[in-house]
């Protein structure tokens, strides 16, 4: 099961063309298919869901402007050109956009160093930071879940966070939270 820290990394982490609705069906179902004959641990249904919710003008893609503004709304923050970045390094057709397909594969890690890897999951440790900390305690985390929807006790993200927490302190640090991602 994925935990509820898992899912909100894959909501704001960052990484395509316009399409009839007939392609895009095609293109889910390959993605389905591909998901679940290999062995992917990633739900097509959910990661349909963070993607219509990053395309917030529903025109089936999503610009840098969609991504920088979601990534504000979680609390993070990501300048225009950085946005523009991560677009354009997702960007397998060149239209300027992300795409449902191109967003599948960048969720499965595909064509991903680990030094660009480690950049992510850098930025997603960040939207969980209350200013001033350096890890990531219950409070800062039932604040990033209610950003999102998720209403949580303190006491549950404890739960959350116990289950990661690799020496008993309590709060994640930056590679409990790595090896969470794995």
């Amino acid at each position: 099961m994925t935990s509820p820290l898992a899912k909100l990394y894959k909501k704001i982490s960052k990484r395509k063309s316009e399409s009839s609705e007939k392609l895009q069906v095609a293109e889910e179902d390959e993605a389905r298919t591909s998901s679940s004959s290999g062995g992917s641990s990633l739900n097509v249904d959910e990661l349909r869901d963070v993607f219509e919710y990053m395309d917030t003008n529903s025109d089936g893609k999503i610009s840098g402007e969609e991504l920088q503004s979601c990534v504000s709304l979680l609390g993070g923050a990501l300048s225009s050109h950085e946005a523009e970045e991560v677009v354009k390094v997702s960007d397998m057709d060149g239209d300027g956009f992300i795409d449902f397909e191109e967003f599948l594969k960048l969720m499965e890690g595909e064509d991903c160093s680990d030094e660009e890897r480690r950049r992510e999951l850098k930025l997603a440790f960040g939207m969980y930071l209350i200013e001033g900390e350096e890890f990531i305690t219950a409070a800062s985390l039932r604040r990033t879940l209610s950003r999102l929807g998720e209403s949580r006790t303190v006491d549950a993200c404890k739960v959350m966070i116990h289950g990661f927490d690799q020496n008993g302190d309590g709060v994640l640090s930056f590679d409990e939270f790595v090896l969470m991602m794995r």
